[in-house]
C-alpha cells in the first residue's frame, strides 16, 4: 500500500475544460475615464444595462462613461440632529420644566448646600 501514491491536483485550482465548441455571449466594450486621469474599459453583456459611472480600478474613485452623461445627484435628506429629535417629542416649554426639576435635584444633592425656605 506504501508503493501506492494518490495524485491528483489541487480544488479549483485548474479547469480541465475546453473552450471548443462553445459560443461566448454577445459583449460590449465601455470605456470609462476616471476624474484623476485614468482610463480603462469594463466588457459587459450586449444586454447588459450599463452603467454611467463606475468605480475606478486604480484609486477607487467614481470614473464617468465616455460620452456617457452624468447621473443627476440624489436628493439627500437632511441630517437629523439629536435637538431635532427632541424638538419633536417636547416643546420648549417642557423641556424648561424638566431643567429646573434636574437642577433642583442637583442642587439638593450638593453637600453644604441648605435648602431655601
Amino acid at each position: 500500500m506504501a508503493d501506492r501514491v494518490l495524485r491528483g491536483s489541487r480544488l479549483g485550482a485548474v479547469s480541465y475544460e475546453t473552450d471548443r465548441n462553445t459560443e461566448f455571449v454577445a459583449r460590449q466594450i465601455v470605456e470609462y475615464d476616471c476624474p484623476s486621469g485614468h482610463h480603462f474599459t469594463v466588457p459587459f453583456s450586449a444586454e447588459a444595462e450599463v452603467p454611467s459611472t463606475w468605480e475606478c480600478k486604480v484609486c477607487g474613485d467614481t470614473a464617468l462613461m465616455v460620452d456617457g452623461e452624468r447621473p443627476e445627484p440624489k436628493q439627500a435628506k437632511p441630517a437629523r440632529t439629536h435637538w431635532d429629535m427632541l424638538m419633536e417629542r417636547r416643546t420648549l416649554d417642557d423641556l424648561e420644566e424638566v431643567l429646573a426639576e434636574r437642577l433642583a435635584v442637583l442642587h439638593e444633592r450638593q453637600p453644604g448646600r441648605r435648602k431655601s425656605a
